[in-house]
């Protein structure tokens, strides 16, 4: 009965329609996978623009406390009479380098450098001079003192150092991807201008900081006439050496008419092999850096292990 023709001949046929029902109906079927991925990320956005208003709207509070302190600082600075030292450019330069722009870093970082002299000062003076338990010579004590004051003179300028270096490191770190991403956008026709905001819109998370520079450099593009002086200040802003090569190229592309995707290209290969070649120095001195714990712990414990227990076995024998 199963081998009738009147019976397997229909049966193919139905089968055969089936599947081309299920083949013509199958893109409609499955789920559009592009789609889900735009509405997930515009559900993603408007829970990061909702959550930024949030904390916007909490700093304000703070904000307005962090004024009301630097126009307090910034009437005692008047009051004094120092404002030649919130004027001179090296201290504006080095603040700009680690991320604090504007008058108010300045204004603080110059209250905190007359002031904590004084309180550092008067705090070691009133312990060693004040406690009863402190028995040392007045010279000594007069040394720890102004040992105190020197420490809070230079603690504002040691701090913003080690901002600079901080801040440094990571953008060294995070520019060979920004200029291979900078390298596709001016391949792929866009303008240095565009290639900058690109680069801003992709690193803005990752890397804030050479993001942020590169913003502040293509502001300057658009506004500034002279646009070797905006590519400078760049240089300047940051005081990396990559960076300034970065901008030594641009110049020289801008001025002698050379494709600029080449000079990007050359800059980006150059910053590649600088840190596979800072890598290779930091692994080659490891070992060196390795041997003082591997004395001063691995060894020990290693001829414990070792000779330990012939030790214990000659005291036992002596001691029978």
């Amino acid at each position: 009965m199963m081998l009738d023709p009147n019976i397997v001949v229909p049966l193919i046929f139905s089968a055969l329609a089936f599947l081309t029902v299920i083949g013509v109906a199958m893109p409609w079927l499955q789920p559009d996978l592009f789609a889900n991925r735009l509405r997930f990320i515009k559900r993603q956005r408007d829970e990061l623009s909702r959550q930024r208003r949030l904390r916007l709207e909490q700093q304000r509070p703070s904000l307005r406390v962090q004024s009301a302190r630097v126009d307090f600082m910034r009437k005692v600075l008047e009051r004094l009479n120092v404002k030649n030292l919130t004027e001179q450019t090296e201290f504006k330069k080095q603040l700009v380098r680690a991320g604090w722009r504007g008058p108010a870093p300045l204004i603080t970082f110059t209250f905190l450098r007359l002031v904590l002299p004084l309180v550092a000062g008067g705090f070691a003076a009133l312990l060693l001079f004040g406690s009863p338990n402190i028995h040392l010579p007045n010279m000594v004590r007069m040394v720890f003192c102004m040992g105190a004051t020197f420490l809070g003179y230079y603690l504002p300028s040691i701090l913003v150092s080690n901002a600079v270096q901080r801040r440094q490191q990571e953008i060294q770190r995070k520019f060979p991807d920004a200029l291979d991403l900078m390298v596709i956008c001016v391949e792929a026709g866009l303008s240095l201008e565009a290639a900058f905001s690109r680069v801003t819109e992709e690193l803005g998370a990752d890397a804030p900081a050479i993001s942020e520079e590169i913003s502040l450099t293509t502001a300057e593009l658009a506004f500034l006439t002279d646009r070797r002086q905006a590519l400078e200040n760049l240089a300047d802003r940051t005081g990396t050496a990559p960076i300034k090569s970065l901008v030594t190229s641009l110049v020289q592309s801008e001025r002698y008419g050379t494709p600029l995707g080449a000079a990007l290209r050359v800059v980006s290969q150059e910053s590649r092999d600088t840190r596979m070649a800072r890598a290779e120095e930091k692994a080659a001195s490891l070992p060196a850096k390795l041997t003082v714990p591997m004395v001063l712990f691995f060894l020990p414990v290693l001829f414990m292990v070792l000779v330990g227990p012939t030790i214990i076995q000659v005291i036992k024998t002596f001691s029978h």
